[in-house]
């Protein structure tokens, strides 16, 4: 590869590799040089700015071509496209067969239900990790109905599966902008300012208070940090398997960052002990002792029920934005349950 790249000229490496440009920046004035073949152009570089690089010229062939080997990773697409993936039970701790074989589609939310201890993060690292009955509950997750690949499952640059976790912070010295920028620069998108703009705004629908593109990341709350990684997520990761463990301690708007993900055909798995969350699930997991105990589709009566604990939610936001604004807190308590009431008859 080293001697096809470097008997290229400039103009033509660029053609079909536009993001090789970055690694030239470090050289200087190039675009004058487009005519010469790379070759040439390593050999005609300044040996004090070579040594600056702390490399020397016989390495600036491999460098390039591994640099470019990289890249390509981190832009060609999955493999193949992710129509279904599929939990094949294991045993849980007292080594008790798991009777699970579960298919999950795009755009469908899993919730994952059960007491502290009972295995939930177990369940979410299993799917995290393609496990292969390698893992302690010997479970195996399928794509498409197969085993993933090794190229795929163990793969940095092309996760299928990307994990929100409860606590998002940053510590990277950027401004909002500046990393999404970042990601989709990566991502090779052509509207980088567009899609800045987009996940901003989607963020801010989700988050508790507003922020600006130039706020700092380091300055961002945590319920701010898990809107714009949501945001992130849902428009710029390529990951179609999002898993969300305990959504409700975010500070975020929690039913349009689920709605979010699954308009973009994410397939969503999520770990919670709300009810609320659980309930707008189509399936959820139930685990104890370790394993999965039963998957449960979410009923007719439940969806009923699901519009009563919607106002209640509702109501509770609106206390708590009282509180945040520095209002008084005194609702008549006989009155909202005669409210409630009125609404649910």
């Amino acid at each position: 590869m080293n001697v096809l790249i470097t008997g290229m000229t400039l103009g033509e490496l660029f053609v079909r590799y536009p993001y090789a440009r970055d690694f030239f920046e470090a050289f200087g004035e190039y675009e004058a040089q487009e005519t010469l073949p790379v070759a040439d152009f390593f050999s005609m570089l300044d040996d004090e700015l070579l040594a600056g690089r702390g490399g020397g010229r016989e390495d600036l062939p491999r460098q390039l071509a591994e640099y470019l080997a990289f890249m390509q990773q981190l832009t060609e697409p999955p493999v193949e496209e992710v129509r279904s993936i599929t939990i094949v039970g294991g045993w849980d701790k007292s080594g008790v067969p798991e009777n699970c074989c579960l298919t999950i589609r795009p755009g469908e939310i899993i919730c994952i239900v059960g007491p502290t201890g009972s295995g939930k993060s177990r369940l979410l690292a299993d799917i995290e990790w393609l496990a292969q009955g390698d893992t302690p509950t010997g479970r195996r997750i399928l794509i498409n109905g197969q085993p993933p690949p090794g190229a795929i499952r163990f793969s940095v640059e092309q996760k299928l599966v990307a994990q929100l976790s409860q606590n998002m912070n940053f510590i990277m010295d950027l401004t909002v902008e500046e990393f999404i920028a970042m990601h989709a620069g990566s991502r090779m998108r052509e509207d980088v300012a567009g899609i800045t703009r987009i996940i901003v705004e989607e963020a801010n629908r989700l988050a508790g208070e507003a922020f600006a593109a130039a706020t700092p990341v380091t300055a961002l709350s945590g319920g701010q940090s898990r809107a714009l990684m949501i945001a992130d997520t849902a428009f710029l990761s390529r990951s179609p398997i999002v898993l969300i463990d305990e959504i409700e301690n975010a500070g975020i708007d929690r039913r349009q960052a689920l709605g979010l993900l699954v308009t973009q055909q994410k397939i969503v798995l999520m770990a919670t002990h709300d009810p609320f969350l659980a309930l707008l699930g189509d399936k959820r997991i139930v685990t104890g002792n370790g394993g999965i105990r039963d998957v449960l589709d979410t009923s007719a009566k439940e969806r009923e029920n699901l519009r009563l604990l919607q106002s209640v939610d509702a109501m509770l936001n609106g206390l708590r934005q009282d509180l945040r604004s520095g209002r008084r807190v005194e609702l008549d308590q006989l009155g909202l349950i005669e409210g409630l009431k009125h609404e649910f008859g």
